[in-house]
């Protein structure tokens, strides 16, 4: 599902991610090496016209693995100390390339990255968040597409 078909589903979650994200530049992104073990590295992210966007330079590893594995997992900076402000959130999808030059041109227009780049669009399958609540419980939010979101609340 895109990211614009998640947030119509699940607005209130999908705000307090995107504001999550929103707070930091930088971001952890996993992909898969060739070896099929993990590989995480730094990265930007954009939401921009009903799309969650992974932009990178041609040739980087991340981008390499993405082209022959789409499958991601996207974590949110934590942020500074141990407030983890607005909550921890994960995306998990496949991403996929953009080659149309119309649409890559549109991302370009609004998000003006260093040139050249590699653009992926996301098809996101699940989105996690994990806060407090009032001091006592932890409350964890999972969507996956099909279903609403189910909430565990622990004390």
């Amino acid at each position: 599902m895109s990211w614009g078909g998640f947030a119509a589903a699940e607005p209130e979650l999908a705000r307090a991610v995107e504001e999550r994200f929103g707070a930091f530049t930088h971001h952890v992104l996993a992909t898969l090496r060739k070896d099929g073990s993990p590989r995480t590295t730094g990265l930007e992210v954009r939401f921009v016209g009903g799309e969650l966007w992974l932009g990178m330079m041609p040739g980087s590893v991340k981008a390499l693995d993405l082209l022959r594995d789409g499958r991601f997992a996207l974590q949110a900076n934590p942020g500074e100390g141990q407030s983890m402000g607005g909550g921890d959130v994960r995306i998990a999808g496949r991403a996929v390339e953009v080659t149309d030059p119309a649409r890559k041109g549109e991302y370009s227009e609004a998000v003006g990255p260093p040139e050249p780049f590699v653009l992926f669009r996301t098809e996101v399958t699940d989105v996690v968040r994990t806060s407090i609540e009032d001091d006592t419980y932890l409350v964890v939010e999972v969507w996956k597409p099909g279903a609403p979101v189910r909430t565990i609340k622990r004390t």
